[in-house]
């Protein structure tokens, strides 16, 4: 299938999909049906998190799409409670592993919470 979905690009010249396939709130299951589905509709932006708890049923959705990875743009995201730099390292490696992925393209951070490590107000300096 030919993939009709508008990219927009960045700064950096890197291109993202416009639109794309978002995955809360399913389960692994629904998850891997849908993220296979959707890669053979022309979706190549998928949208994950470790709050989401369907990282594995997206990457075995990804695996199972025929789509070759280096067209998907797979974002997930850094759950609050896992703030701090070991943490988030941490974090990563344990969503990519349930992704069964060697890359991650988009890593966000899904809840900032500043009021965890700050007492500061926002945009104080």
């Amino acid at each position: 299938m030919v993939n009709h979905v508008p990219a927009r690009t960045l700064n950096d010249g890197t291109t993202l999909p416009a639109i794309g396939l978002g995955t809360w709130p399913m389960d692994d299951a629904q998850a891997e049906e849908a993220v296979a589905g959707a890669l053979g509709l022309g979706y190549r932006l998928i949208d994950t998190a470790a709050n989401y708890r369907n990282e594995t049923g997206v990457g075995r959705g990804i695996a199972r799409g025929g789509v070759p990875r280096e067209e998907i743009v797979v974002t997930t995201k850094l759950p609050g409670r896992h703030h701090g730099y070991d943490e988030t390292l941490a974090s990563f490696e344990e969503s990519r592993r349930r992704l069964g992925l060697d890359r991650v393209d988009l890593y966000l951070i899904h809840w900032p919470l500043p009021a965890s490590t700050s007492t500061s107000t926002p945009g104080a300096p």
